[in-house]
C-alpha cells in the first residue's frame, strides 16, 4: 500500500526528540529552547510597496494553465480561487483540526507518532536538523486516520474520520486536475508521462495530509512556527486559516507573506515536480511565523506519484542544450534522501550543473519532510 511505502521511508532515520512535549497552549514566556535569533534570519521580510505578491488564479479563467505555468516558473506558488472545493469543507475540517489540537497534552500523546514512523502526533521532522525548537505541532494522516483518531477519542471518533476522508477525496482530485495543468503548460500531455494508463489517468498516487497549529506565541520576534524548507512532493495543497502566517522566498527580494484570500486555498511546487520540469519549475522555499495574540491553523495535502515509481526529467523537456538535472529516483527514495540530507537532498540526486540562469533554492542551506 502507498501508505506503508511513504511510512517505510522514514524508518532509517528515527526522529529523536530532545525533551519532552510542551504545551506551547500554556506557556507565558518563550523558553530559551524555542528562541530562534534574528541573526539566524537570512532574508529579510519584504516590505516595499512595489514588490508583487503572490498571483491569485482563478481555476475558471480560460487562460488558468498558462498562468499556472507562468506562476510556477516566477514564483513557485499561487493562490487558487473557484476550486469547486465547498465552503462548509473547509470549515469542517478546520473545526476538527481544532479540536483535536485543543485536547490535553495528555490525551494528545495517546496518538503520538513513533520515533521511526510518519502519521500520528507531533512535532515537525525538520525539527531535528535545527538546534532550536518549533512554535507547533502537528498531526499527520496517511490513509485512514481511524487508528488514531480512535486514540483520541475512543467514543467520538467517527465525526473527524468522517469529514478527514471526504477532504482528503476532494483534495486527490483538485490534485490531480492541477498535477495536468502544471504539466500541460509545458507541453507535456498524459501520453507523456510513463507512470500513467493507457486511458491517461494517474496509477493510485501518495498523499499525506499534516494538520499544523501555531499556538499565540508570547515573543514571537524570536520565535519560529516552521522552519524554511521545501515540499518533498510533486505538489502542497494547503488551506490556511483566516490568519497570516506563511511566508515564501522569492529570490532577490527575501520573505514575501502570503495573506489569506477568501476562499483560496495556496498550491507549492514540490521537489519532485521541479525535477519533473527538469528545473523549469521553482521548488519554492516557504516558512510559517506566529503571532502574539491568535492560534493559526493550517492543512496541508501533500501529493505525490505512486511511491515506487521513478521519476526523472521528462524527456519532452530535456534536449542537447538543455540535459537531464537530476537522476531518476522514487518518491519513496527521495523521502529518505531528504530524512537523511534535508535542504542538500536535491544537490545529491543532481547529474549536471543547472543550466545558466537557472537556480536550484536548495543550495541556500536553511530547508520539511513531506
Amino acid at each position: 500500500m502507498p501508505s506503508r511505502m511513504i511510512s517505510h521511508a522514514f524508518k532509517a532515520y528515527p526522529l529523536n526528540h530532545p525533551h519532552k512535549y510542551l504545551d506551547l497552549n500554556s506557556i507565558k514566556e518563550l523558553p530559551e529552547s524555542h528562541e530562534w535569533t534574528s541573526a539566524s534570519d537570512e532574508h529579510p521580510v519584504v516590505k516595499v510597496p512595489n514588490v508583487k505578491s503572490v498571483p491569485i488564479i482563478d481555476l475558471n479563467n480560460k487562460n488558468a494553465m498558462d498562468l499556472i505555468g507562468h506562476a510556477c516558473k516566477k514564483w513557485g506558488v499561487f493562490q487558487l480561487i473557484n476550486h469547486n472545493i465547498c465552503k462548509s469543507l473547509l470549515e469542517d475540517v478546520e473545526l476538527e483540526g481544532k479540536r483535536l489540537f485543543s485536547l490535553p497534552m495528555q490525551q494528545k500523546l495517546k496518538a503520538a507518532r513513533s520515533p521511526d514512523g510518519a502519521a500520528g502526533y507531533g512535532v515537525a521532522r525538520i525539527s531535528s536538523f535545527f538546534t532550536k525548537l518549533l512554535w507547533s505541532e502537528g498531526f499527520t494522516v496517511i490513509g485512514s486516520p481511524l487508528e488514531h483518531a480512535r486514540q483520541l477519542w475512543p467514543y467520538d471518533f467517527q465525526n473527524f474520520c468522517d469529514t478527514i476522508e471526504a477532504y482528503q477525496n476532494q483534495m486527490k482530485k483538485l490534485a490531480e486536475k492541477l498535477m495536468w495543468l502544471m504539466l500541460g503548460s509545458l507541453g507535456i500531455t498524459k501520453e507523456d508521462v510513463k507512470w500513467a494508463n493507457n486511458k491517461g489517468e494517474s496509477e493510485e498516487g501518495c498523499a499525506a495530509l499534516q494538520l499544523n497549529s501555531y499556538p499565540a506565541c508570547p515573543d514571537p520576534d524570536r520565535a519560529m512556527g516552521l522552519a524554511p524548507h521545501t515540499d518533498s512532493t510533486a505538489l502542497t495543497i494547503l488551506h490556511q486559516s483566516n490568519i497570516s502566517g506563511l511566508q515564501v522566498l522569492r529570490e532577490g527580494c527575501g520573505w514575501v507573506t502570503v495573506p489569506p484570500h477568501p476562499g483560496a486555498l495556496v498550491i507549492h511546487v514540490g521537489d519532485l515536480l521541479h525535477i519533473l520540469s527538469n528545473g523549469l519549475y521553482i521548488n519554492v522555499r516557504h516558512r510559517a511565523v506566529v503571532n502574539r495574540t491568535q492560534h493559526r491553523f493550517s492543512l496541508a495535502y501533500l501529493y505525490g506519484p505512486p511511491a515506487d515509481v521513478k521519476i526523472s526529467p521528462l524527456t519532452k523537456l530535456v534536449d542537447h542544450f538543455h540535459p537531464p538535472l537530476y537522476r531518476p529516483i522514487t518518491w519513496s527514495e527521495y523521502l529518505g534522501t531528504k530524512a537523511k540530507h534535508f535542504d542538500n537532498a536535491l544537490t545529491s540526486v543532481r547529474v549536471c550543473a543547472p543550466r545558466n540562469g537557472f537556480v536550484d533554492t536548495n543550495d541556500n542551506n536553511s530547508v520539511k519532510v513531506g
